[in-house]
């Protein structure tokens, strides 16, 4: 146990009966327990005494900071201007990062990403970078800092100098179902952020059946916690809420996602994902001073996005990481795996759903992701959706193509996927993915892009 005046019982006694913490007593446990002085069954009750009498906002900027200030944090204070990373509260066939860091980088802006593995039913941004051969992800610091200042741009994980109080936290957290916790979601965002070096962070949270949160006023509040956190720890940042009710984009998986963004890049109109890329990264082009107009921010993108620019920065940061660039010329040099199931209308009418969620634990089931830390992924398979939602459909018209590393698997994945496609008589309601802009006064309305 560690040597000090402190008692890990007494202070979980105290969060226990709804006491606030003080920063010394918080900054003190997140030490003890990064260092394996205070045993993880202790820091398990503790969080789970977070879990159920929650944290004040106090409380919560001082759990981030004590957990930023676990490790070393990086600084790229020598690269000019204001650095802005994108978040995603995590999601079924969210590639956008992959489209919207290039974008961003190739009109000026310095995008340092630290992205995450897939867990559960949602992807990762590294198992999917990973699929490009050579592509490494594990770059140490001042590697990360080299390619941020002469590409624009990297993409790696968290490294063991940035914030290493959240891995241990998130450990425990996952065995513990203490994962949906706003006060210990946003330290744990927020610490490896700041860590990172970046100055501002636009965030989008999804919310829907897909997604962690499954209403608009969840997603709204802890938005709104997000910005009260940040705002006094020094960082700017924005939110953006996003629809999660329907996979993003055509692709499920980890190298047909990459096939698919780079697609995009190249000129292919997936109207989601170009929507959902533009607003983000309107907003990041504003928090870094590239422009003060959202109008003029969508104009530099799209013609970077349309003139090949952004294709290019990928193009770059593929190189520079240690990755093929040949495959952005290229996409069918990335693996697929090969045998096809096709899942076929069960009827005529219209597409009404395609569950979110059920399709990213069919990912799962196929081997795209992971149901713990240490499970392998097969980065080759995934699914291809042909119809999206309102479609109109006869019976027996092929709606997705499964690829699996088995035949038995990708039948087994086509009848469970079959089942998650809903087909109704009634044309559904279409919304765009973009709900809207957290603001002081609510949710502000965007214009589409």
């Amino acid at each position: 146990m560690a040597t000090t005046s402190f008692s890990a019982a007494d202070i979980i006694a105290r969060k226990q009966d709804g006491l606030a913490l003080t920063r010394e007593e918080i900054a003190w446990w997140v030490r003890g327990s990064t260092s394996g002085e205070i045993p993880d069954y202790q820091t398990s009750a503790f969080l789970m005494a977070i879990y159920f009498r929650g944290m004040n906002i106090e409380e919560t900027c001082h759990l981030t900071s004590a957990m930023m200030a676990s490790g070393k944090p990086l600084t790229l204070a020598g690269i000019r201007g204001v650095k802005v990373d994108k978040h995603s509260t995590g999601g079924v066939g969210d590639k956008i990062s992959l489209i919207l860091g290039p974008l961003v980088a190739s009109v000026g802006v310095h995008v340092p990403m630290i992205s995450g593995r897939g867990l559960g039913h949602t992807g990762g941004t590294l198992d999917k970078l990973e699929s490009i051969p050579g592509f490494k992800t594990g770059l140490k610091a001042p590697a990360f800092e080299r390619v941020v200042r002469k590409v624009g741009i990297s993409i790696i994980g968290q490294t063991d100098e940035i914030a290493p109080a959240d891995r241990k936290f998130y450990s425990i957290r996952d065995v513990t179902s203490t994962v949906q916790c706003p006060p210990l979601i946003v330290s744990s965002i927020l610490s490896k952020k700041i860590a990172s070096g970046t100055d501002a962070v636009v965030f989008d949270i999804k919310c829907g059946e897909g997604a962690f949160m499954k209403t608009a006023r969840d997603a709204g509040n802890l938005a709104d916690l997000l910005f009260r956190v940040a705002s006094r720890l020094g960082l700017k940042v924005s939110s953006i809420l996003t629809r999660m009710d329907e996979p993003l984009g055509m692709c499920v998986g980890n190298a047909i996602e990459v096939r698919e963004a780079i697609e995009v890049l190249r000129g292919r109109f997936v109207e989601d994902l170009v929507d959902l890329s533009l607003t983000l990264g309107s907003e990041m082009l504003l928090l870094a001073g590239k422009t003060s107009r959202r109008e003029e921010a969508l104009r530099l993108l799209r013609t970077a996005l349309l003139g090949g620019k952004a294709l290019q920065k990928f193009k770059e940061m593929v190189r520079a990481q240690g990755g093929d660039p040949c495959i952005a010329d290229d996409p069918g040099m990335l693996r697929i795996a090969p045998h096809r199931s096709t899942v076929s209308a069960a009827g005529t009418g219209f597409i009404a759903d395609i569950d979110a969620l059920e399709v990213g634990r069919i990912a799962v089931v196929l081997g795209a992701g992971r149901v713990r830390a240490e499970d392998r992924v097969d980065h080759a398979v995934g699914i291809e959706f042909l119809k999206k939602k309102g479609a109109r459909v006869r019976k027996g018209e092929p709606l997705a193509v499964v690829y699996a590393g088995s035949p038995s698997r990708g039948r087994q994945c086509a009848r469970l996927l079959k089942a998650a496609i809903r087909i109704s008589t009634r044309r559904p309601r279409l919304h765009r993915v973009i709900i809207g802009k957290v603001t002081s006064k609510g949710i502000m309305d965007l214009p589409g892009v």
